[in-house]
């Protein structure tokens, strides 16, 4: 979407596609784990919350969408704090809230203490976690990147499948408050994933140039402002405003089957245990999706065009919904959860891929603050409007159709528009680069000229500047040669005459010392 940008480390370093990154990779898998994972596996214990609280599917509903939203709208906050103090820092103050929010549920005693506690702390701290992630995972990859993106999004899917499970279990075990206070304290594992994010180096020669520039432009430095802590110019970028446009409508209904598929295998008459199976399931299935997507994506014939691979993957999102709106039986939800998980496992690798070639690493961690927030609205409408058509209809179909029509649509808005916009616009400007004008005396016209002859005039161009430097050249020696010349040199006629005149007696001896024997 409107060219790749090219990525650059620290200072202008190349990032290093190795080394520290595959520490910094690890780190992201088990962020992208927790903050995708951790809304979903809530939905486990929904049920014990609605007998504790007395309160609806959407009521219950609000509290993975808050947490999605804070994870989302708090993105130019993130992004502000990266720029002003570092991603270690923002990652680490991070987990420690995600930690505190979790802790402070299990003591609560309405559902409006958890929307406070695990939706707003929890969801704020998992959003200091996952966006830094990204940034730092952009700096330390360029050439296999799609890669690096498609193993870090795997993280999500690993730790559905275990958190799902795990989270049925605290409940069978401790109840909803022991479970919650259990995954506080797993949840301060992101400190440590934040201590792995290092900041990138400028290699030994970039700093020898920097210091031999730094007296050159000392003065310079304090002319220029400081640098924007949130950089709005991604706005002017078209294939930014297309992107952002589709995600927020994708964010509708991509998220809805994940939080109620659970909740409608109870409602068919499946056990507990069994229901959260399904989760397991897709997430099982997402883990090969991702790093699948993200090696396909990295092929040389595939990633110029990675947007359209992407909008492949929605609009496979969004048919999976609209037929598994027909399900009404535990197996079919099963093959449900397969192709939900293929489908939502390429989408989860392909989204920040996108954006990461539309804006580059220099303003991506304002774009990616901003897009976040834009989705941020469709997050905390999304699930909350599919659980008051499901208490208005007490049938999960709708549901389903509901969030397949809305992926569908992004799907269809991020293709067409993209096709008609940005490819247009390349073309464009290909044909003005093809179409050289040429105006000389007789302002002549040459349009499209093969490349033989460019080259041959610029050799001839070449040429010709050669001999006009060696004029100038000689002409520049013959002006130092007569400034260099003394005044003294210049001999009257008229004594030259004298001196010849004069006789001189033989034996005797020149006074010019010159003509001295």
């Amino acid at each position: 979407m409107g060219g790749m940008a090219a990525d650059v480390g620290a200072e202008g370093g190349k990032a290093p596609d190795g080394g520290w990154g595959w520490a910094v990779l690890s780190g992201c898998f088990v962020i992208t784990g927790f903050s995708y994972a951790f809304p979903k596996a809530v939905s486990v214990f929904f049920k014990e919350l609605i007998r504790e609280f007395g309160v609806g599917y959407s009521d219950t509903a609000w509290i993975s969408s808050i947490l999605l939203a804070m994870l989302y709208g708090t993105g130019p906050l993130c992004s502000v704090l990266v720029n002003r103090f570092g991603c270690r820092p923002v990652m680490m103050v991070g987990g420690l809230f995600a930690s505190l929010g979790m802790i402070l549920a299990s003591f609560s005693t309405s559902i409006i203490h958890i929307y406070l506690s695990t939706g707003v702390i929890t969801g704020l701290g998992l959003a200091l976690n996952f966006q830094p992630s990204l940034i730092m995972l952009n700096r330390y990859f360029s050439e296999k990147r799609p890669l690096a993106n498609g193993l870090s999004a795997a993280g999500s899917p690993v730790a559905l499948c275990c958190l799902s499970p795990l989270g049925q279990v605290l409940q069978d075990q401790y109840g909803w408050r022991g479970g919650f206070l259990i995954l506080g304290g797993i949840l301060l594992n992101c400190c440590v994933c934040g201590a792995l994010m290092r900041p990138l180096v400028a290699p030994k020669a970039l700093k020898s140039k920097d210091l031999e520039q730094d007296n050159e432009e000392g003065t310079e430095k304090k002319k220029k402002p400081n640098a924007k802590l949130l950089d709005f110019s991604v706005f002017k970028d078209t294939g930014f405003l297309i992107y952002t446009v589709a995600a927020s409508i994708m964010v509708l209904g991509l998220f809805v089957p994940p939080v109620f598929v659970v909740s409608y295998a109870k409602e068919l008459g499946n056990e507990d245990t069994k229901s959260a199976l399904l989760l397991t399931i897709l997430g099982f299935i997402d883990i090969f999706a991702r790093p699948t997507c993200g090696v396909i994506a990295g092929l040389k014939w595939v990633r110029p065009h990675c947007v359209y691979l992407l909008s492949f993957a929605m609009l496979f999102n969004g048919i999976t919904d609209l037929v598994g709106s027909q399900a009404k039986d535990y197996a079919s939800l099963v093959v449900f959860c397969i192709f939900f998980g293929i489908s939502y496992g390429m989408v989860g690798a392909l989204q920040f891929e996108v954006l990461m070639t539309i804006v580059g690493t220099e303003k991506f961690s304002s774009a990616i603050g901003l897009v976040l927030l834009m989705e941020a609205i469709a997050v905390l409408v999304g699930p909350p409007g599919a659980g008051r058509l499901l208490d208005a209809t007490k049938d999960y179909m709708w549901v389903f159709l509901l969030a397949g029509s809305e992926v569908v649509l992004s799907a269809v808005v991020l293709a067409t528009c993209n096709f008609l916009f940005i490819r247009n616009k390349s073309s464009a400007s290909a044909d003005k680069l093809e179409c050289i004008t040429v105006t000389d005396d007789a302002k002549t016209e040459v349009c499209g000229k093969p490349a033989e002859m460019d080259e041959e005039e610029e050799k001839g161009a070449r040429e010709g500047q050669e001999k006009e430097t060696k004029e100038e050249e000689e002409e520049t020696d013959k002006e130092t040669v007569e400034e260099v010349r003394p005044k003294s040199i210049t001999v009257d006629s008229q004594e030259v005459e004298r001196f010849l005149k004069e006789p001189q007696q033989n034996g005797d001896m020149a006074t010019n010392p010159e003509t001295s024997l």
